[in-house]
Order: structure tokens, then sequence, then C-alpha cells
């Protein structure tokens, strides 16, 4: 089965990466997960003015394979453009004779992060971790919802354990709030320890505005993460919005960064 996972935020080109889905009980190798893209590929994105034509990019990667991704052909620059707030975009798909599209939004930017600041860790815990602390105000009227995501020095975006939130409960308030340390998905980690950061570290905030689709997405994908290996949890449907019958999403971002310098 095809699986998109297809994004475009404020001031950033789209970018859209395709693969096919592999057998439940797979062992996951480079080489499976290398040969899973999906190549030569016709993927058009369009700003309801400009239809742009993907061009296919490849990466190769440190263990020897390649990876691949659809993004702005620079030999079509007239026809290209970057995403917008408060704009919609529509995603067209061409593989293997079958067609898939999809739709998307990026927000207005109404929900920033006011400031940013660290306090000390845990009692209990090495003196150098930190808690990385934040101030918001939601905007009055329900629907705000947001997806954040959290760089550490040069290390790569990575999301929150949990990483999307709607404002059912604090609408209309201003909070203070920790911002757990996103987290790397492929790579084990300290249960205790992962969402702090430490003290010397460069902290940047990447708060994203979301439209209730891209939220509905991943408020089901994080969901089903959570429940793996659980044998009391119940069944989850993620709920992407790829039409066709494919999984997976395409996600419009309307985001924020911010940065701090944590002294040592």
């Amino acid at each position: 089965m095809v699986v998109v996972e297809a994004t475009i935020e404020n001031g950033q080109a789209p970018v859209v990466i395709l693969s096919k889905s592999v057998d439940y009980f797979s062992k996951i190798t480079p080489q499976i997960l290398a040969n899973s893209f999906i190549r030569n590929a016709t993927v058009e994105i369009s700003n309801g003015t400009k239809t742009h034509r993907l061009k296919e990019y490849i990466i190769p990667d440190s263990s020897g394979y390649n990876l691949y991704y659809y993004s702005i052909d620079s030999a079509s620059l007239a026809t290209a453009f970057v995403g917008e707030l408060a704009h919609d975009y529509s995603l067209k798909l061409l593989v293997d004779g079958k067609e898939y599209t999809a739709t998307t939004t990026i927000p207005p930017l109404v929900k920033q992060l006011d400031s940013l600041w660290y306090e000390k860790g845990p009692p209990n815990k090495d003196s150098n971790f930190v808690k990385l602390m934040a101030r918001t105000t939601d905007p009055a009227g329900y629907g705000n919802y947001i997806r954040y995501f959290t760089k550490s020095n040069r290390e790569p975006f990575w999301p929150g354990l949990n990483s999307v939130f709607d404002d059912q409960i604090i609408d209309g308030k201003t909070y203070n709030v920790q911002v757990d340390k996103g987290v790397n998905r492929n790579e084990s980690f300290d249960q205790e320890t992962f969402n702090l950061f430490f003290r010397g570290d460069t902290a940047t905030i990447k708060f994203c505005n979301i439209d209730k689709t891209t939220f509905d997405f991943w408020r089901t994908m994080e969901y089903s993460y959570g429940s793996i290996g659980n044998p009391f949890s119940s069944p989850t449907k993620v709920l992407g919005n790829i039409k066709g019958g494919a999984l997976g999403y395409f996600g419009g971002y309307a985001a924020q960064y911010i940065s701090l310098i944590i002294p040592k």
C-alpha cells in the first residue's frame, strides 16, 4: 500500500515522501526501508493559483543506501511557490497509474509562544538536567491546534513524545507549560530523563499551528505508537487524509521558531 508523508510550511518548499508499506511481521532493515521508497511518481501541488510538478531528489545515506523525496523543481520556478499563512493547498499523486489526492491548510499563526526559560531539573537527578518552560496564550474560541518540535544544539528537530494538543481545556487562557524535549523514536531513550535538556544546550522550539486534520492524524498516530506492545490497549485507527486508498497525511504548518541558550 502507498504511504504518504507530505508537508508544507510557511516560507518553506513542500516536501513529499512516498513509500510502500511493509508486512506487519517484517524485520526492518536499512535495505528494506531503502527499497520501500516509491520512485518516478508524478507529484503535483497547487495553491489555487499555481500548480507545480515536484521533482524527485536523492540523498545518499551514511549506511550506503539512498533516501528519496519530492520537492520544488528548480528548472520550473515559474510555477513554484512556498507555503503562506492562512492558505489552502491541494496535492495530487499518480503512482503506478493510480491517483491519490489530499488537501490541507496552513492556518494563521494565531497562537504563539510568548516567552521561554529554564528551571532546575528534578531534585533526584543530575544537576546538569533542566526543565524547559514556556508561556503561551490561547486565543478565545475553540479550534486552535498545535504541534511542536524541539532541537538541541545542532541536532535535527524532533517532535515531542506527545506532540499535538488542542484547546479544549485551556481555551482563552494564558498558561505556563513544561516543553518536553523531542524524541527520535528510532533510538532508545531513558524514560525518566528523555524530556529534559542540559545546561549549556541551545534549545530551539518549532511551535506550529495546524488544522484539525493534521491534529487528528498525529493524535491517532501517537496513540497508536503508545499502545504498541500493550496487550490491554484498544486498536486505534490512524486518521489520515489521503483519498484513493493510501495511508498517511498531507499537513500544513504555521511555524514559529524561538531559541534559548541555557547557561552552564
